[in-house]
């Protein structure tokens, strides 16, 4: 019996199983305004909010879709700044709630299921208490999909890289990405933002041939 089971087991194969296809690609803010054009007209108040959230907050996927009403809001109102416990790392992280987020997340809590728990993102499934992080993926991968473009360059990881690079483009300060990120190590934050490789590849699209 216990053979048969490690059988079965063997040949299931994981989800998130796959080639290696390199760091997902960060979202140009041509495509940031695309995605938020496309959500608005198809009024879907919880991907707007969600999507919104995921470019502001730069958080893991685990850790947005267990953001509780608590942490983005008081009295009902959303806040400027919300604040987490990692699961990766344990450690708390704050992120901005930008006035752009603030709105569509304000509408959006407006019209969330209240019978459904604490969570900004419930899920529809009564057994879990809110969206998780593989559903948010393939929920990203939709919106991917949608806009006609790559949803094999782009992921969950291209929303939470998109502010932090930016940022750290602006003003070259890597402590500040790296704490906005949640890093524990400025050498993750490095690797994380891919900043050696961005940084060759701006060089070399100045070079005329």
């Amino acid at each position: 019996m216990s053979t048969e089971i490690k059988t079965n087991s063997a040949s299931r194969a994981a989800w998130n199983k796959g080639p290696l296809v390199g760091q997902k690609r960060l979202l140009r803010p041509k495509k940031i305004w695309a995605f938020r054009i496309r959500l608005q007209m198809k009024r879907r108040k919880r991907d707007l909010a969600m999507f919104n959230l995921a470019i502001d907050s730069k958080l893991r996927g685990c850790d947005l879709v267990s953001l509780r009403v608590d942490d983005v809001a008081s009295g009902g109102r959303v806040r400027d700044r919300g604040t987490i416990v990692q699961h990766k790392t344990g450690r708390p992280v704050q992120f901005e709630i930008t006035e752009q987020t603030r709105a569509p997340l304000q509408d959006w809590l407006n019209v969330r299921p209240t019978d459904r728990g604490p969570y900004v993102f419930p899920s529809r499934i009564h057994e879990q208490p809110h969206l998780t992080a593989r559903q948010y993926a393939r929920i990203v991968h939709g919106w991917i999909e949608g806009a006609g473009m790559d949803s094999t360059a782009y992921g969950t990881h291209s929303l939470r890289r998109t502010n932090a690079a930016q940022i750290y483009r602006k003003t070259g300060n890597l402590r500040a990405a790296r704490l906005l990120l949640g890093h524990t190590k400025i050498e993750s934050t490095v690797r994380y933002l891919g900043i050696e490789v961005d940084d060759a590849l701006s060089l070399s699209e100045q070079v005329e041939l």
